[in-house]
């Protein structure tokens, strides 16, 4: 029986059927006949096998934390804090409510609460665990956006466009590392001078928001763009505590100190896939 018939006795089949049933069958089978002239049939690529793995794709950058450094220089941290801030126009409103975040610092309790606090080595307890976006490979955030501010760009960093969004703050619920911050209120309000009230030093490169949007850390785009790596990481350069990179790139330096190092990661069983990874 050549196609054409086999066809022909489909639709004839289908048409006979009685009820509101007969138009969504029909319906059905033309989408299976457009799929399989797509290539979507038995043609179509195969997801790699159980326990096989995916080439990776492109670029995909990422961080490796030394805890155990900053550990070291009690000051490290703020030094990286302020360097991301400064640069990127994060606006100080000078209490926790309002507080926007790009980069900060946490107990180790409250960054891996996933991990056994049971007899906790109380010196650990005590470092200020260094936090920031996790540029996930698998992001909630930029599947809740509904405009699509929140996105990911080519090199797997998840991006906000602060002229699409629109506040919702869907992203801020979807997110499950705490990772974003809303302006309740306007970063650009300015003193008698004209000076900002809330941004101490402002660096004319790199835009203000304005209230009602969300914002968070970039992993420092706009440099990656200029090829200098992010600010945090140029603070901590002297000693080694923060090591950026193309993970997807098995000669990089940031795969190596991966491949030579035991690291955890926040809620990987949330299966968001992080790129930010931690030297204990």
């Amino acid at each position: 029986m050549n196609n054409n018939r086999r066809k022909f006795l489909k639709i004839a089949g289908l048409s006979a059927l009685a009820g509101i049933g007969a138009p969504s069958a029909f319906n059905m089978l033309l989408r299976g006949e457009a799929q399989a002239s797509s290539g979507g049939g038995h043609d179509a690529p195969k997801p790699a096998a159980h326990g096989e793995k995916e080439q990776p794709v492109g670029k995909r950058y990422g961080f490796v934390i030394d805890v155990r450094k900053f550990a070291e220089d009690k000051d490290l941290a703020q030094a990286c804090v302020n360097a991301c801030h400064n640069i990127h126009n994060v606006p100080d409103f000078g209490n926790k409510k309002d507080e926007i975040k790009w980069i900060w610092t946490e107990s180790f309790d409250h960054t891996f609460p996933d991990h056994s606090q049971y007899k906790k080595n109380e010196a650990l307890a005590a470092i200020p665990i260094l936090t920031l976006c996790n540029h996930c490979d698998n992001p909630p955030c930029v599947r809740a956006c509904p405009t699509k501010a929140t996105f990911k760009n080519k090199d797997g960093l998840i991006m906000m466009d602060y002229h699409r969004c629109i506040g919702c703050r869907f992203c801020m619920a979807a997110c499950p590392y705490g990772a974003r911050s809303f302006n309740w209120r306007s970063p650009r309000d300015t003193n008698p001078d004209g000076s900002y009230k809330f941004i101490k030093h402002v660096n004319k490169d790199y835009p203000t928001r304005m209230r009602g949007v969300v914002e968070k850390c970039t992993m420092c785009a706009e440099r990656l763009a200029e090829g200098l790596q992010p600010a945090c990481v140029e603070a901590s350069r002297p000693t080694g505590a923060m090591v950026f990179g193309d993970l997807n790139d098995p000669t990089s330096e940031v795969s190596r100190v991966l491949r030579e190092n035991f690291t955890i990661q926040r809620k990987p069983a949330l299966g968001t896939y992080p790129s930010i990874f931690y030297i204990i």
